[in-house]
């Protein structure tokens, strides 16, 4: 009998890798016939360190091959975006991800090729190799949403202090898009209209998320509601994936410490491994945590440096002395505990004394911190984050938002307030209760019979026919 595998194509951001590979599990753990070949581009900027992850997984994983892509020099680019980086070095992918699919059917039978929405340039590819090619989407279904009928409104961003009306989402800030897709002067704002339009052209889009968390958006979307000149592809909300608890993170000296404080006491603060702050920012944090008189654990990164050429690369070690005020780390000494660069998320938020997350949105987290039934503070710094704040604050309900300055500042006074108003208030109260109700959902949606289920059934059923 020939090897049926499915070929799934990430970005190389760690977030998106991750997903990815979380997705490649769950089809073997309700598949086991089918094999997961996931092929990997090496960028030559930081996305977060993949290679140990990668060593777990091949390790633990054995039905999961990685199939990695040469390395490619990118062209010199003067782009602000990140994103730019990564579309462009995708694109020069294309003649390596073209031979990889030629070399894999010679042994396997493709069943279908997963791209990220990035790996865009590979769709044409797929096709004209005649392989069912579908999109997993690493955010969640409004986003999603948002993407797909972004072709429609992307005339209407002159002006900075509109909002826009997306179908079945909040209205949107202009301030609370992504840059990348109001900055029509680079090249980045035309790779993204790109995926929105060719997304539709799929068999159809894989999403982490679950039905009961991000209901209206789904239903737009089903309803047709945000693709105007061609037909909607199925949706599977098949989420939430989230990370197995890292091996790494066991013996970390964070978790003891949690272990020994009053139940949902905590406030836990970390912000995505691209989530970096200037010195005043993290003093500023430092002295809201402080007059708070909360418990806390805060994972402190090096603030970005000046150095163009360096500003994509993985950021030193921090410097507490130079970053923190002085004094801070001895007098909160006996309730904080701040931890450098990196702390294991998936076990602390599942700790009992965690009581509530401030956190950049990324959508890794947010779901982290559903399945954990952590409410949020919502500190939005990057790509479709401002849009996950507003769904999380106004339509799932289940995080207060910072108010930042013009220029993106948080003041201590803000960020002191919020994470009181979290910890002990009414308000802060109903959100922990709704985040609660939505933990069962998440359970419910990935135990036997539950929507994210069905859905991965009639997913690997598609690719039979």
């Amino acid at each position: 009998m020939a090897n049926h595998t499915v070929v799934l194509y990430p970005s190389p951001a760690i977030g998106h890798l991750i997903s990815m590979v979380e997705l490649g599990k769950l089809i073997l753990k309700n598949h086991p016939s089918l094999s997961i070949t996931i092929l990997i581009t090496t960028p030559p900027y930081n996305t977060g360190s993949t290679a140990p992850y990668i060593n777990h997984v091949s390790q633990t994983t054995p039905s999961i091959h990685f199939h990695h892509l040469p390395i490619i020099t990118l062209p010199s680019t003067n782009s602000s975006h990140m994103e730019t980086l990564a579309f462009e070095l995708l694109y020069l992918n294309n003649p390596f991800v073209h031979q990889a699919l030629q070399t894999i059917s010679q042994s396997s039978t493709i069943q279908s090729f997963i791209i990220d929405g990035f790996c865009t340039p590979a769709l044409d590819i797929a096709i004209n190799l005649n392989i069912p090619t579908f999109y997993f989407y690493t955010s969640g279904i409004s986003v999603l949403a948002h993407l797909l009928y972004f072709p429609t409104c992307s005339k209407n961003l002159e002006d900075q202090n509109a909002y826009l009306d997306f179908p079945g989402l909040p209205r949107i800030s202009i301030s609370d898009m992504p840059k990348p897709m109001v900055d029509r002067t680079d090249k980045v704002y035309d790779f993204i209209l790109n995926v929105a339009v060719n997304m539709p052209r799929s068999q159809g889009i894989i999403v982490n998320s679950f039905e009961s968390l991000e209901p209206r958006a789904l239903k737009a979307i089903s309803d047709g509601l945000c693709v105007f000149d061609a037909p909607t592809p199925p949706i599977y909300s098949i989420g939430p994936l989230i990370a197995d608890p890292d091996e790494n993170g066991d013996g970390h000296a964070c978790l003891s410490w949690l272990d020994s404080q009053p139940s949902q006491s905590v406030v836990f603060l970390c912000f995505g491994s691209l989530g970096l702050f200037s010195e005043a920012q993290s003093k500023e944090i430092a002295i809201g945590l402080e007059n708070s008189g909360l418990r806390f654990l805060w994972v402190v990164r090096s603030p970005p440096t000046d150095d163009e050429n360096k500003r994509f690369l993985t950021p030193p070690e921090p410097d507490l002395n130079v970053l923190l005020p002085e004094g801070f780390l001895d007098r909160t000494k006996d309730r904080g505990l701040v931890v450098k660069s990196w702390a294991p998320q998936v076990e602390v938020l599942s700790r009992n004394s965690v009581g509530g997350f401030v956190t950049h949105c990324g959508w890794n987290s947010i779901l982290e911190a559903v399945c954990a039934g952590v409410p949020m503070v919502a500190w939005p710094l990057y790509a479709e984050q401002g849009i996950n704040k507003v769904i999380l604050v106004e339509e799932i309900k289940i995080a207060l938002q910072v108010e930042k300055s013009p220029e993106g500042f948080v003041s201590a006074s803000e960020l002191e307030k919020r994470v009181r108003e979290l910890m002990d208030s009414d308000k802060g109260k109903v959100i922990r209760e709704q985040t609660a109700r939505m933990c069962k959902e998440a359970k419910a949606a990935m135990s036997e019979g539950g929507s994210s289920r069905r859905n991965l059934s009639e997913l690997v059923m598609s690719w039979n026919k």
